[in-house]
């Protein structure tokens, strides 16, 4: 096989949103330290919406990337707690794919924890080749060619 087409896993995207900060906001950071052993980096809003009370600058989620080695490790524990089935509408254009865990309970070798409680989260996940760099460059940025893509059936 041509070393240009093997599919690697960039990174994994752990997103948990809360709808507003305070309380559970901090479980929700609890529960990805305890997932991912890192530190989760809360996310912010950027625009007004009076009808949800959200403003500009209010934390309202959090999220946690792991690449590398410890990515690959983490998704195939994410993988068992979805019994390893995906739909194909869980999959973009691109070749990238993301799912939701209803109960972080599911993934194995993680404990109840009473300070958290019982939360789901979503994972979304990058798949890349050895060549996109070049969309993320600075000098001589290009756009990946068609047939270099990820598809829905790779």
């Amino acid at each position: 096989m041509n070393k240009m087409r093997e599919i690697r896993v960039e990174k994994v995207t752990l997103n948990l949103g809360t709808g507003g900060p305070g309380e559970i906001l901090d479980k929700s950071m609890k529960l990805l330290n305890k997932l991912t052993n890192s530190k989760p980096v809360p996310t912010t809003t950027k625009r007004r919406i009076p009808a949800w009370n959200i403003r500009p600058g209010l934390q309202i989620g959090c999220k946690a990337t792991i690449r590398g080695k410890k990515a690959e490790d983490l998704l195939k524990r994410l993988l068992q707690a979805r019994e390893s089935k995906l739909n194909l509408s869980n999959f973009d254009d691109q070749g990238n794919f993301s799912f939701g865990v209803k109960e972080y309970l599911d993934v194995p070798g993680i404990e109840y924890d009473p300070s958290i409680g019982i939360i789901g989260f979503e994972a979304a996940v990058s798949l890349a080749r050895p060549g996109f760099r070049i969309k993320h460059r600075r000098i001589l940025k290009r756009a990946i060619k068609k047939n270099h893509k990820i598809t829905k059936e790779e």
